[in-house]
């Protein structure tokens, strides 16, 4: 196991790139991950969100209904997944709690989404078929190399949607590298309405790690906003 691990980041479904699960199942064909780790932000809530909501896009039941349907494909695609806690997946709990409801009434993650085998974590630490220490982490820092430094051991995060990047550092001992991961949302979404007027754009893809060595995946668009349909 871990010799092959696909991580994908900040899917936010239902608000994700149309084409992202086509993207994705061009990668499974090409590297047979036997591990995935979705990074976090899997869903994005929009709807409870604790920022203003959009009234055109779907009340928090119609965007769950939408997610299910999506959630049932990508579990087809890939029937074992382990999930990283993150801001945006978490939010049905962190309202719940915030209006004094007992976590006796929450229901697990896999219970409300129909999941069978998929299992949720804080953060996730993996060792690689060649032995190396790999954390996963949604999003503790803008600088993915002092997480690295801190854990003593390489950092893949997601969360920041324009940061798309894979940067080393060392000491006398130890060679690390750190992972941002993108996104692969669809940026012209309501949802994204406060990014429209940022000066960095969303960055689509997702990162390999094959026998340790990481790898980014660009999911190229064209002009019109649709995947080139093969990975770079």
């Amino acid at each position: 196991m871990n010799k092959v691990i696909l991580v994908i980041s900040d899917l936010h479904i239902p608000y994700h790139h149309k084409d992202s699960f086509a993207f994705l199942k061009e990668i499974k064909k090409i590297f047979k991950p036997d591990t995935v780790v979705n990074i976090g932000d899997l869903l994005d809530f929009h709807a409870i969100s604790m920022h203003d909501s959009d009234p055109d896009l779907p009340s928090a039941g119609g965007e769950l209904s939408m997610a299910r349907g999506y959630i049932s494909e990508l579990e087809g695609m890939f029937p074992e997944v382990t999930e990283v806690h993150s801001n945006h997946s978490s939010l049905v709990y962190r309202r719940a709690i915030k209006y004094g409801m007992s976590r006796q009434f929450l229901r697990p993650y896999g219970d409300f989404l129909g999941t069978k085998k998929w299992k949720w974590v804080d953060d996730l630490t993996l060792t690689t078929s060649n032995k190396e220490r790999v954390h996963f982490t949604h999003g503790k820092s803008a600088n993915v190399l002092k997480i690295a430094q801190s854990m003593g051991m390489s950092v893949v995060q997601g969360h920041y949607h324009s940061k798309f990047s894979l940067e080393f550092t060392a000491n006398p001992d130890k060679l690390y590298w750190g992972v941002q991961c993108g996104c692969l949302i669809n940026q012209k979404s309501l949802a994204f309405e406060y990014a429209r007027n940022f000066p960095n754009r969303f960055i689509l893809g997702c990162a390999v790690i094959v026998e340790g060595n990481p790898r980014l995946l660009p999911m190229v668009l064209n002009n019109k906003g649709d995947w080139i349909g093969r990975v770079v």
